[in-house]
């Protein structure tokens, strides 16, 4: 099977498993805060990882743990807290959409940090993109006026860390196997996601009065094997196949499998915001977007 059908085929199932990540979020939030789901998912994916790809860590270049911790906060650690907390106000569907800005923020930074150039589209698109996240957020405020849409400002930053992972990955970790890079990633912050998880009171919710906390804990143990170990082995090999910004585009088919979870769940989701998500998948469309003497 050769790269172009290999890059499309992981595209596809990235798009199906982290599109129903956010519904699995929310479900989890249920019983358990978000600093208890968001370690309770990394040290659950941390396991998962290990039992499979521990020994891949063999011989691994003692100059590239530097970059490896550096990848593992920001593509795992910090994110897995961050989409926790805006959960608690912003709705699945529409996290989704902003955690499509992804590949805008990968091209804005690696302009900015990698040294790769952007043209005319490119630019274009990441305007368009910023602008339909402005009028997302603002739409929010007025269909659900008691949520807090100040969180969805987590959900960017949170994009902005994933960004900066992917040119990561693809300036300075290219060389080693994707599974190597997940495991490493995960040695790095298994341990301060068990304190957090300690010091959040994680274990003191294992309790038969608490009845909310296997349920939840349940869609978390899901989340972990197919959101996070599953997917981040995928996602790595998609990133070394291709290119930071075709990688970072799972985004364009992740906010219609999370919309349909959304819509199933009773979530409210307008035809405004419909309008603004169009807006924003425009712009990142147009940042995938070359000139003719760039093809």
């Amino acid at each position: 099977m050769n790269n172009i059908i290999r890059k499309w085929i992981f595209l596809l199932l990235l798009s199906l498993i982290w599109g129903s990540s956010f519904i699995l979020i929310k479900k989890g939030l249920i019983g358990l805060t978000p600093l208890q789901l968001g370690s309770y998912r990394i040290v659950i994916s941390s396991i998962i990882i290990f039992l499979f790809g521990f020994k891949s860590l063999r011989g691994l270049n003692k100059k590239k743990w530097k970059w490896l911790a550096i990848s593992g906060f920001l593509g795992s650690f910090f994110p897995s807290f961050l989409f926790a907390y805006a959960e608690l106000e912003v709705d699945s569907a529409i996290a989704s959409v902003l955690n499509s800005l992804v590949p805008l923020n990968t091209l804005i930074l690696g302009y900015l940090f990698f040294k790769i150039k952007s043209n005319g589209f490119q630019i274009i698109g990441v305007i368009i993109g910023f602008i339909g996240a402005i009028f997302l957020i603002l739409e929010g405020y007025v269909i659900n006026p008691n949520n807090n849409y100040n969180y969805s400002v987590l959900i960017i930053l949170a994009t902005l860390m994933y960004a900066a992972n992917v040119n990561i990955i693809k300036r300075y970790l290219s060389d080693i196997r994707p599974l190597t890079i997940t495991v490493a990633n995960f040695t790095t912050i298994i341990i301060p996601s068990l304190l957090v998880l300690i010091f959040s009171g994680g274990f003191d919710n294992v309790t038969i009065s608490n009845s909310s906390f296997f349920p939840s804990l349940g869609f978390v143990v899901v989340l972990s094997f197919f959101g996070t170990a599953l997917a981040k082995i995928l996602f790595n090999t998609l990133i070394q196949i291709s290119t930071p910004v075709f990688a970072s585009s799972v985004t364009y088919l992740m906010p219609l499998v999370a919309l349909g979870w959304g819509i199933l769940d009773s979530e409210v989701f307008s035809i405004n915001q419909g309008l603004a998500s169009l807006l924003i998948l425009s712009g990142i469309y147009l940042s995938n977007k070359r000139n003719k003497k760039d093809r």
